[in-house]
């Protein structure tokens, strides 16, 4: 059997909505306080789409920075994989979306849904495809937009969530493989601790009655979500380090899906990771699902927490239930 290429980031990229959202806004729409959210999340604010902004607009603008920041030409991308839980449509993909606005015309395209988990999922996959010799250059987006989805009148699932998108370009290589592992688990069983309902009698256009508004909102059982993630991160990081050869110790930084605050530093604990090596930008976004991981890595390399070279930890958590992890060894540029 021949050697699998290898596999490395050369860029990531991130946008979010203009719009800001802080924790005072919110006391006014719920019976809250910005010191309840701070202490119990550690979010501030948050951003969220205005009427005339879609995910495939973010997932856009996201992917145009991850290219800029490769420095490549997008007619070399071979494949779009976009992460997302919340496309403009059910057909066309957000992905094809992309390789349209973006001038990836030699791309295959299509989109994946892992909920918050669907960059990692993505990033796997990805590495696959490059491992294989199928293509060498993919372009990865992850985007969610869940303030749409959201009862604005629930004080503990409309106060976590914020919009945006997060992208990277992986690219094969002749050197030494920087996608050193990765790691992958589901528990459907898990399902109905995090979701969005969207079928049978609870599909906006099933039958002749509209459905209640209830039926399209998310839907969160959040200290069961808190206990399955501070289990399942720990594992997701250790299994996948097991996996590249490699100790928890010989990590530079863990960046994970920002969720949590509480969840971040218990995950910290259990790893045995100081503070300054967690990444973590959730204060001024919120949890935006399968944007975070990239939207978190590539602020941390603008304010210079990352310097390369650095061997990171992304590891997500979310619906499904879903979890999993990617051990990089960041040579890329700020």
């Amino acid at each position: 059997m021949s050697q699998l290429v290898g596999a490395r980031l050369i860029g990531v990229g991130a946008a979010v909505p203009a719009a800001v959202v802080t924790n005072a806004d919110l006391e006014k729409l719920v019976d809250t306080s910005d010191e309840w959210i701070t202490t119990r999340t550690g979010i501030k604010e948050r951003r969220v789409v205005s009427e005339d902004e879609t995910a495939s607009g973010l997932a856009i603008d996201a992917a145009r920075e991850a290219i800029a920041h490769a420095g490549i030409d997008s007619g070399i991308i071979d494949l779009i994989i976009v992460a997302t839980s919340t496309p403009d449509n059910l057909y066309p993909s957000t992905a094809c979306m992309v390789q349209a606005a973006v001038g990836a015309a030699r791309a295959a395209a299509f989109d994946l849904e892992a909920a918050c988990t669907g960059v990692i999922y993505a990033l796997a996959v990805g590495q696959q495809f490059i491992g294989s010799g199928t293509f060498k250059t993919v372009l990865i987006v992850g985007v969610d937009i869940h303030s749409r989805f959201l009862n604005w009148e629930d004080r503990n699932t409309c106060i976590l969530f914020g919009d945006g998108a997060g992208a990277f370009v992986m690219q094969a290589t002749d050197g030494d493989n920087e996608i050193l592992a990765t790691y992958l688990r589901a528990d459907g069983s898990g399902g109905h601790l995090l979701l969005i309902p969207n079928t049978g009698a609870a599909y906006p256009h099933a039958g002749t009655t509209p459905p209640k508004a209830m039926h399209r909102f998310l839907h969160m059982n959040g200290r069961a979500i808190y206990e399955f993630a501070v289990n399942a991160v720990p594992e997701a990081v250790k299994a996948a380090c097991a996996r590249a050869g490699i100790r928890v110790d010989d990590l530079d930084f863990l960046v994970p899906h920002q969720a949590n605050q509480r969840i971040i530093k218990a995950v910290a604990e259990r790893l045995g990771m100081r503070p300054e090596q967690i990444v973590s930008n959730l204060d001024q976004y919120g949890n935006t699902s399968a944007a975070s991981i990239p939207l978190a890595l590539r602020d941390a390399l603008r304010r210079r927490q990352i310097v390369p070279p650095a061997t990171c930890a992304l590891v997500g958590f979310g619906g499904g239930l879903t979890w999993g992890s990617a051990i990089v060894r960041w040579t890329a540029g700020t």
